[in-house]
C-alpha cells in the first residue's frame, strides 16, 4: 500500500512540475467570421497597477495572447488612484506605452483608452481610441466628454446597472447620458460586465441606438477570476473590415458588434444571427438505410457552447427537442422527416443568445441531404 501511495504521489508531483494538469486551461477563442466581416476578439475595459488593478500593464498582454484575443484596451481610472503612493504617475498614457512596447510583434492590438470615474447620475465611462489620457483630466465631467470626443474617441457607458451607483440593480439613463448621446458623446452600452447580463441595458441600447458591449472590467488575474473556473472572460465580438485599429474603430461607431460570455451571446439581429449560422458546419446529412430518418451531423466551430431547441415541424429520434453542442465539438440529429428528402431546412432557435431582452433568435440552415 505504501509502495502505491509512493507511485501516486510521484506521479502526481511530476504532472504538476511538467505542466500536464488541464486544470485552469482553456482553448485560445475562436469564433468564425461572417460575410463581408473578420471577427475579432476584444476585450475593452480592464485595469492594472496604474489605477485600481492588481497586475503590471505586461500581464494583460499576456493573458489577452494566451487567450487569443485580438485587442485589448487598459482603461485606468483618471480621478480614482488609490496606488498612487507607491506608483505615482504623472503621465496617465503610462500602461498604455508598457502595454504596445509588450506587445509589438506579438499579434495583439492595443487600443488606447481611459476611464472617466465620476458619482452617479454620471457614473462611470470608457473612452477608447484617445490620443492622450491627460488631457481628459477636466473639472468638470462634460468637459471631459467634450475632450474624448475631439480625439474622435469611440465612448461608452460602464456597468450601467452596478449596484454601487443604482441600488436596485436597474440602469437609470440620467439627462447627462442624454445630453451625452444627443452631443456625440456616448456611443455604446456595456450589456455584460464583469459576470453580470442586464436586460434593461440592452433595452437602452437598441432603443437609443449605442453599440453593444461585454467586458471582463479584470482587476485581479483572468486566470483567478475565470480560467481556473473553466469559463473565458466576457468579450466583445467586433465586425471589423480588418485586424487594424482603424477598421475596429470603424465597426464599434457602426454598431457591428456581438457581446459574448461563454455561451451567452447578446447581439441586434443582423450580426448575431449570421455569426450563429456560421459557428455549425453541416458535416453530414444522409439518411439511414431503409428509414426516413435523417442523420444530420453538427460541428460547433466557435468557443461557446451551443443550446438550441427544435423550431421545425418534424422531431427527433432518441433526442430531445432541447440539445446542447459543446464548444468544437459535434452532435447528431436524427430527424424524423416521414419522407426522404432532396433537402431540408433546419430551424433551430438558439437559447442562449438574445437579440433583445428576452428574445432569442431561430436561426435556420437549408442543407442538401446526400
Amino acid at each position: 500500500m505504501k509502495a502505491v501511495f509512493t507511485f501516486l504521489t510521484t506521479v502526481l508531483m511530476l504532472n504538476f512540475l511538467t505542466g500536464q494538469h488541464r486544470h485552469g486551461r482553456l482553448d485560445p477563442l475562436k469564433y468564425p467570421d461572417i460575410e463581408g466581416y473578420k471577427t475579432l476578439s476584444t476585450d475593452l475595459h480592464q485595469h492594472t497597477v496604474f489605477s485600481d488593478g492588481n497586475v503590471w500593464p505586461t500581464i494583460r498582454v499576456q493573458e489577452a495572447i494566451r487567450e487569443g484575443l485580438d485587442a485589448i484596451s487598459l482603461t485606468e481610472h483618471l480621478e480614482y488612484q488609490p496606488h498612487k503612493d507607491d506608483i505615482p504617475h504623472p503621465d496617465r498614457n503610462r500602461a498604455y506605452l508598457l502595454a504596445v512596447k509588450e506587445a509589438k510583434d506579438k499579434g495583439l492590438l492595443i487600443i488606447h483608452g481611459s476611464e472617466i470615474t465620476r458619482s452617479a447620475p454620471i457614473g462611470h465611462s470608457n473612452a477608447v481610441f484617445i490620443s492622450d489620457a491627460n488631457a481628459l483630466m477636466q473639472e468638470e465631467a462634460a468637459a471631459s466628454f467634450s475632450e474624448a470626443k475631439k480625439q474622435n474617441a469611440f465612448i461608452f457607458w460602464n456597468h450601467p446597472a452596478w449596484y454601487a451607483q443604482s441600488p436596485k440593480g436597474t440602469p437609470i439613463l440620467s439627462d447627462f447620458q442624454k445630453e451625452r448621446i444627443k452631443k456625440g458623446e456616448l456611443h455604446g452600452i456595456e450589456v455584460i460586465n464583469s459576470f453580470d447580463y442586464a436586460e434593461e441595458s440592452l433595452s437602452i441600447a437598441l432603443e437609443q441606438n449605442l453599440t453593444i458591449l461585454g467586458t471582463s472590467d479584470i482587476h485581479g488575474l483572468i486566470e483567478w477570476d475565470y480560467i481556473e473556473k473553466g469559463h473565458h472572460r466576457p468579450i466583445t465580438l467586433v465586425f471589423a473590415e480588418e485586424k487594424s485599429l482603424e477598421s475596429i474603430q470603424k465597426a464599434l461607431f457602426a454598431g457591428r458588434t456581438v457581446a459574448v460570455y461563454n455561451s451567452l451571446m447578446i447581439g441586434k439581429p443582423e450580426y448575431l444571427e449570421p455569426l450563429l449560422q456560421k459557428c455549425l458546419n453541416v458535416t453530414e446529412a444522409s439518411y439511414i438505410e431503409n428509414t426516413q430518418i435523417l442523420k444530420v451531423v453538427l460541428e460547433n466551430v466557435s468557443s461557446s457552447d451551443l443550446l438550441f431547441e427544435n423550431q421545425m415541424p418534424y422531431t427527433f429520434y432518441s433526442s430531445s427537442p432541447v440539445f446542447s453542442i459543446p464548444a468544437g465539438g459535434n452532435y447528431t440529429l436524427q430527424i424524423k422527416t416521414l419522407e426522404q428528402k432532396e433537402e431540408i431546412t433546419l430551424a433551430l432557435k438558439a437559447l442562449k443568445a438574445y437579440t433583445a431582452p428576452k428574445v432569442q433568435p431561430v436561426i435556420r440552415w437549408t442543407i442538401p441531404v446526400e
